[in-house]
């Protein structure tokens, strides 16, 4: 089976430089992929000239005029950028050109002008953004949300408990994941209303069998592994994300004070690669009619093929066929009218 993936070219810090070497990189990984490349043309047939892959068969290109940069805000990409290769490769993923999309693009402006083209799954008020981190028991933790939505109500953290546990149990292949919710203590008595209220949603919907609850967690858990999927607002999950980011880049630079150290960090190679944030690079954009998924801006090459590797196994493991199919039945049928004004924070996931 062969599965597409549309890329913006032009998106995050870098554009085709990083983009397609990465491209290229990931297709000679996978033989079942392949990847339809939005930008500039004349730019993305340069590159791949220089990379001496403008024959290549599992490659192709598709005219974009515009480029959303990282610091648009929202409205020019939703109103003034209409042939930018953000949009052209989420139009890709509508009209079913390509299973799935990728770009290092601006956070806020991938999600809303996601949302605009491919329109929300029934029943779902707002997407999320959904990444997988590090623990010690050598699995995947899936974290979300890390930045969409930076005000939530108890029912938003509902749904992307049933969205993460879809994704999870889809990628990894566990019956019922179980869930965390990040809070300032594991007891039902700590955290605000917003926290409290959510664990009572997911207390009922783990004593009826619908979803595994483990109840709260605290952010020393993530990387214990306590819980499958940790679930949060927005706010909270960006400053985590970064926080991470930040301690790794830390230990990185503390590994080349001396010579001492470097040497320390050859013997501690192999365990040091489990930190490396490039390697967990590539997150998903949950709840829309299509599959969306996002790379860090500054991703280098190795990181952005990541990115790609992400989009290829959701789409490979069919996670948007099964997130359809489980959000129409764990997803409750009657939710608050979504508050006015809502915004999406613009990040750099």
């Amino acid at each position: 089976m062969t599965i597409k993936i549309s890329i913006d070219c032009m998106g995050g810090d870098h554009g085709p430089a990083v983009t397609i070497p990465a491209a290229i990189s990931f297709l000679k990984q996978e033989a079942e992929a392949e990847l339809i490349l939005v930008g500039r043309e004349d730019e993305l047939r340069a590159e791949l000239k220089k990379q001496h892959a403008d024959s290549h068969p599992r490659l192709s290109v598709k005219n974009a005029t515009e480029v959303v940069a990282m610091d648009d805000p929202i409205e020019v990409a939703l109103r003034r950028k209409k042939d930018s290769s953000m949009r052209v490769a989420i139009e890709l993923v509508k009209d079913g050109s390509a299973n799935a999309c990728v770009s290092a693009g601006n956070t806020g402006a991938l999600m809303a002008v996601s949302r605009y083209v491919l329109k929300t799954m029934a029943d779902v008020d707002r997407p999320a953004i959904c990444s997988i981190l590090p623990n010690e028991k050598g699995k995947p933790t899936y974290m979300l949300d890390l930045g969409a939505n930076v005000d939530c109500e108890p029912h938003h953290l509902h749904q992307f408990a049933i969205m993460g546990s879809v994704l999870c149990s889809a990628m990894e292949g566990i019956g019922k994941p179980t869930i965390g919710l990040l809070n300032v203590g594991t007891e039902d008595i700590k955290g605000n209303e917003v926290v409290k209220a959510t664990a009572t949603l997911l207390r009922a919907d783990h004593e009826r069998g619908a979803l595994n609850f483990y109840g709260n967690i605290e952010g020393n858990d993530i990387f214990k592994g306590t819980t499958d999927v940790v679930v949060c607002d927005g706010f909270v999950g960006n400053v985590t994300l970064k926080a991470i980011e930040g301690l790794a880049h830390f230990f990185k630079s503390a590994f080349r004070d001396n010579l001492l150290s470097m040497i320390g960090a050859l013997i501690a190679y192999k365990s040091l690669k489990k930190l490396n944030p490039k390697s967990y690079n590539g997150a998903g954009l949950l709840g829309l009619k299509g599959l969306v998924f996002k790379s860090h801006g500054g991703a280098d090459a190795y990181g952005f093929e990541w990115a790609i590797r992400r989009a290829f196994d959701a789409a490979k493991y069919n996670v948007q066929e099964q997130l359809s199919t489980m959000i129409a039945e764990l997803m409750p049928k009657s939710t608050p009218a979504e508050a006015p004004g809502a915004t999406i924070k613009q990040s750099s996931v």
